[in-house]
């Protein structure tokens, strides 16, 4: 059967290779894809990024299955059109996407269903925003409402930077930006919520309306520099498993916030399907609460999961669009995967392009590989292929391994990654340390 990935990014290069691993799988087409997916022998890239375009596509080359990645698409219907002309789409509709679109939205939903998260209001107005912020003080968060590509939050550790984030995010003049922030604000809307306390942690979730199939726990690293120092980012690297996010954690997650959440969506009639990741806050006590909800896997944290994937994607992915997850459990290799992401010279606020890759290692084809090196921000070079894998964003690379222990995929994963080259490359050099005991 022929499968479609839509996005170019490391999220859909890692659930392009895993959905190629399985027997039932002829073909695996990635639109647009990125240099990684060039690459791969049992991949191809599709230059096509408009919904309907693609759609008109799919239907014409009897697209089995298609799964949409990043939030763009399903923030605009791309899972609406596509069923709509009878083609299987795993990813949440339009309405559903909502939960990431809107943090309006989804902070409304919360309340309404009695979901753990932090104390908030909704502003437009900048004016009774900057009096919020002056009322409840700092730390404070702020977040535009609106897809951000993961950047549109602020956590302000002073009023000074709450006011600023308020006028960037809700100014008139799309040019003021103190920050040097270089997001879309998404809208003139803002929501402010309290400052939580405690460890972050990825929880994701496969869900096909009704029933819900738990992804291996993970945490991502938000900050760009060492010991979560510096800007945040889309994310700098993850490991998968967890060990913050124990049984007990689990169990809290999937009692208080997920089934909640999908029996909520259901109530409201706007069933969820696709991947939900819910963005957790695990106090000291072992509560937990709701930082934000995306309707998609998350990226760094899909390379390290799929790493440890053991089930066949394909098959799993059909239940889920048959509404069938119930008679699904997903395997997971017992090994730990962890993932560095090798950012491009400046990132994340202006990230240079152009700069060219070497040392990258051959692909190799079993799917049984200990270490991957899974694309993102790359593009291949003139004469395709052959011609070499340049930098085209941000996020370039993420360098994933497995191994028996935190430590050793660590340290695996970093061996990997100094073979690598490209002019101004910057990563961290302590993921997982939250992870490795003293």
């Amino acid at each position: 059967m022929k499968v479609l990935v839509v996005g170019g990014g490391g999220r859909e290069h890692a659930l392009a290779w895993k959905l190629a691993q399985s027997p039932k799988v002829q073909a695996v087409y990635v639109a647009p894809g990125n240099g990684g997916t060039a690459l791969d022998a049992r991949l191809e890239n599709i230059a096509i990024t408009d919904v309907q375009t693609l759609r008109e596509w799919a239907l014409a080359e009897k697209i089995a299955l298609t799964v949409v990645g990043p939030e763009q698409p399903l923030a605009v219907g791309i899972v609406d059109e596509f069923r709509l002309h009878g083609l299987r789409v795993f990813g949440p509709t339009k309405a559903a996407a909502q939960l990431e679109s809107s943090k309006a939205f989804s902070k409304a939903f919360m309340q309404r269903h009695g979901i753990p998260t932090a104390e908030y209001e909704t502003f437009t107005d900048a004016i009774a925003a900057h009096a919020y912020v002056d009322e409840k003080g700092a730390p404070i968060v702020i977040k535009a409402d609106g897809l951000a590509a993961g950047k549109g939050v602020v956590v302000a550790m002073s009023l000074h930077e709450a006011h600023e984030a308020i006028e960037f995010m809700l100014a008139p003049d799309p040019s003021f930006n103190p920050l040097g922030v270089t997001h879309n604000a998404g809208g003139a809307r803002v929501v402010i919520e309290e400052f939580l306390q405690g460890e972050e942690a990825s929880f994701i979730v496969m869900c096909d309306g009704k029933n819900v199939a738990a992804m291996a726990t993970s945490q991502d690293h938000k900050r760009l520099l060492d010991g979560d120092q510096g800007p945040n980012t889309g994310g700098m690297g993850a490991y998968s498993p967890a060990p913050v996010v124990t049984p007990t954690v689990h169990a809290r997650a999937m009692r208080e916030i997920i089934l909640p959440t999908i029996k909520g969506m259901e109530k409201d009639g706007i069933p969820f399907t696709g991947f939900l990741y819910a963005g957790l806050m695990i106090t000291p006590d072992g509560k937990v609460k709701t930082l934000e909800f995306n309707c998609r896997m998350g990226d760094p944290e899909t390379q390290p999961i799929m790493m440890r994937l053991k089930s066949d994607l394909f098959e799993v992915m059909m239940a889920a669009t048959s509404g069938k997850l119930d008679e699904v459990e997903l395997e997971w290799d017992r090994r730990v995967a962890l993932g560095v992401v090798m950012a491009a010279h400046g990132y994340p606020l202006q990230p240079r392009k152009g700069d060219v890759i070497t040392g990258l290692p051959s692909v190799n084809t079993s799917g049984a590989e200990d270490t991957v090196v899974f694309h993102a921000g790359t593009a291949t070079a003139a004469g395709g292929a052959k011609g070499g894998v340049m930098t085209s964003g941000g996020r370039v690379l993420c360098v994933t391994a497995m191994a028996s222990s935190v430590k050793e995929a660590q340290h695996q994963a970093y061996e990997a990654a100094k073979t690598i080259h490209f002019d101004g490359a910057q990563y961290r050099k302590d993921i997982g340390f939250r992870a490795i005991k003293p």
